[in-house]
Parts: structure tokens; C-alpha cells; sequence
């Protein structure tokens, strides 16, 4: 148990960071009336969060708001996944893996790749635990974080 606790203190301190990277969009972007991230009433994304190519300076999102929202939601999401892995819960934890992954299509141009990698790495670390404790999945989410504290305060 001790073992598995380490990897997930880092991943819930990590959480935060991600969380207070990102505050409220800048001023020139309003909320999108029309949310295209939104999960249908049975809990599975929407055919429009499953749309994938990125295009324009917010990616696959409607506005600068939407696409800080949704990528800060799932790099926080990308930070947990372990502790969900831990609950046993596997439709939800594919849920989530579908849902990070579907985030990475549709992430801005300027965070496509680090996003990718972010998901890569935090799916490994289900598998490989040392992907937290290496300091793999802190390398890989300081760009996001970096990206989120640039364009999204």
C-alpha cells in the first residue's frame, strides 16, 4: 500500500497544479453559448466532443473558455487516472482514457504534441507505476501546465 500511495500523493499534487494553472480565460474570450465538450444525459460524451480535428487558435473549441475548461479537466483527469485504476471501476476508467484521448485530437496546434504525450504517458503509468515515481509524468505535463498558465489566466 505504501508503494501505491506515493504515486498517488504525486498525482493529486499535480491535480492541484493543474487546477490552479488554469483560472478564468482571458478577457477577450466569452463562453461559448453552444458547449461541443458536453456529456450527453447518460454521462457519455456527446458526438461533438468526439469530434476530433483541431482547428483555429482553440483547437476543436469554440473559444478560448471551452478549450481551457476541457484541457485542464482532463490533464487533472490524466493525473488521476491512477486512482481510479485503483478503484477497480474499468468501464469508467476507459470512459476516461476515451475521453483524454479524444481531448488530444481536438487540443490547439501549439499543444498537440505535449498533449499526446501527456496521454501517452499517464495510460503507461496504469501499467507501469515508476512512470511517477521517474518523474516520467511530471516531464510530461509541465508543458500543458506551462501552456494552461499562458493561456488560460
Amino acid at each position: 500500500m505504501k508503494n501505491l500511495a506515493r504515486p498517488l500523493t504525486a498525482a493529486a499534487l499535480f491535480a492541484v497544479a493543474a487546477l490552479t494553472a488554469c483560472s478564468a480565460p482571458t478577457a477577450g474570450s466569452a463562453p461559448s453559448s453552444a458547449s461541443t465538450g458536453s456529456a450527453t444525459s447518460d454521462g457519455s460524451p456527446s458526438a461533438a466532443a468526439t469530434a476530433s480535428p483541431s482547428s483555429g487558435p482553440f483547437g476543436g473549441y469554440a473559444s478560448a473558455a471551452e478549450a481551457c475548461a476541457a484541457i485542464s479537466e482532463q490533464a487533472t483527469g490524466a493525473s488521476l487516472l491512477p486512482m481510479s485504476a485503483a478503484q477497480g471501476k474499468t468501464a469508467e476508467l476507459e470512459q476516461k482514457k476515451a475521453e483524454l484521448s479524444a481531448t488530444a485530437e481536438r487540443v490547439p496546434d501549439a499543444l498537440k504534441a505535449d498533449f499526446a504525450k501527456l496521454n501517452e504517458v499517464a495510460v503507461a503509468g496504469l501499467k507501469d507505476q515508476t512512470v511517477y515515481s521517474s518523474g516520467q509524468f511530471q516531464q510530461a505535463m509541465a508543458p500543458v501546465t506551462t501552456w494552461l498558465a499562458a493561456n488560460c489566466s
